[in-house]
């Protein structure tokens, strides 16, 4: 026992053992390890100062628990209530609260927003803020949505996946395989003023004001093992366009060599006139997609690369200056094409 201090510090055996544990302890709190090691070195008559000095505590700290430990024992290692103002929204606030976010919207709103929850509380005399306290307490976000997709119930889903990717990863010899698709609606746009350069330390800035010129839109074959692509100006994304599309490729395309096409599920690719097209020209043979898994068509992944390259910063005076902008870009593109490296081989990424 320390000769400064009045309070003797005793544990029992059990209760050191406890404490040990407890100063030894990964997950617990830091103030009750804290508070345990206080307890132990006061338990073995260590003084005050050499504690506060030993744990880097102030004095007045290991006093006040050594007075706990005296008159409480192991009771002193819990906090104590806490003065402040009584909570003024019970439980039951917040379970209307969470019953009024998850309830229909309130016409004519299309979402909840803090006034109108407040609003419709009214009888609890809640405030919009505190809603929104309240809220951010429950992780309950009614300004936020997230998009999803019910996937048609497939049963051959993964069976047409394994099989558009193993063209990707095995091509047939004697063949090509291609990757088509349409990219429409590509917006020619130019800015009213001209855009400033970047410069050091100040980024390229553009003037919020453009002019329409109309739109585009384009089809395009990826060849999957040599990365080139084909790209044709459409007027209609119909049966006729992707036909004589097809036709420009049968045409291109050394007769020895079989054409495997990865088509999606779109309109002109499943017509009855492609369809008759199709069987009347052998030399072709098709391989759709799952619906809904465009993301398995590589020409996708092009589109993305001329959407982030060209079109998302370009700037075009007309329909044909945004046409011949993507011919160029897709010229330079292909003197520099590669595969995509594929290693999806179409069996399902997770348990379904």
């Amino acid at each position: 026992m320390s000769a400064h201090s009045p309070f003797t510090v005793v544990w029992d055996k059990n209760q050191r053992a406890a404490l040990e544990q407890l100063v030894h302890s990964r997950t617990a709190p830091l103030r009750r390890i804290q508070r345990a090691a206080v307890a132990l070195a006061a338990g073995d008559g260590v003084s005050n100062a050499a504690i506060a000095r030993s744990h880097r505590l102030h004095i007045a700290t290991v006093r006040r628990w050594r007075k706990r430990f005296h008159h409480e024992g192991m009771a002193a290692l819990e906090d104590r209530s806490r003065p402040g103002r009584p909570r003024r929204y019970g439980p039951e606030v917040h379970l209307a609260i969470v019953a009024t976010v998850t309830s229909v919207k309130p016409a004519p709103d299309s979402q909840w927003t803090h006034r109108s929850i407040a609003k419709s509380l009214a009888a609890h005399g809640i405030s919009a803020s505190q809603v929104g306290r309240i809220l951010a307490d429950l992780d309950l976000k009614p300004h936020l949505v997230r998009g999803w997709l019910t996937r048609p119930d497939d049963p051959d889903f993964h069976a047409k996946a394994a099989e558009v990717c193993a063209l990707y990863l095995h091509r047939p010899p004697g063949s090509v395989v291609l990757s088509v698709d349409e990219k429409t609606a590509m917006q020619a746009r130019s800015r009213r003023h001209p855009t400033r350069p970047a410069r050091p330390g100040d980024a390229e800035r553009r003037e919020f004001e453009y002019r329409r010129h109309g739109t585009a839109s384009i089809v395009a074959a990826l060849d999957v093992h040599t990365g080139q692509v084909l790209v044709e100006d459409i007027a209609r994304n119909d049966s006729v366009t992707f036909i004589r599309f097809l036709r420009l490729l049968d045409g291109s395309i050394d007769p020895a060599l079989t054409i495997h096409l990865v088509l999606d599920n779109g309109s002109s690719h499943v017509s009855k006139a492609t369809r008759a097209w199709l069987a009347a020209h052998p030399r072709f043979i098709v391989h759709h997609t799952p619906k809904h898994a465009s993301w398995l068509n590589q020409v996708e992944i092009f589109f993305s690369i001329l959407a982030r390259r060209l079109l998302r910063r370009g700037e075009f005076t007309s329909r044909d200056d945004l046409i011949d902008q993507v011919r160029d870009f897709t010229l330079a593109y292909d003197n520099e094409a590669r595969p995509f490296r594929w290693t999806y081989d179409g069996t399902p990424l997770k348990a379904t």
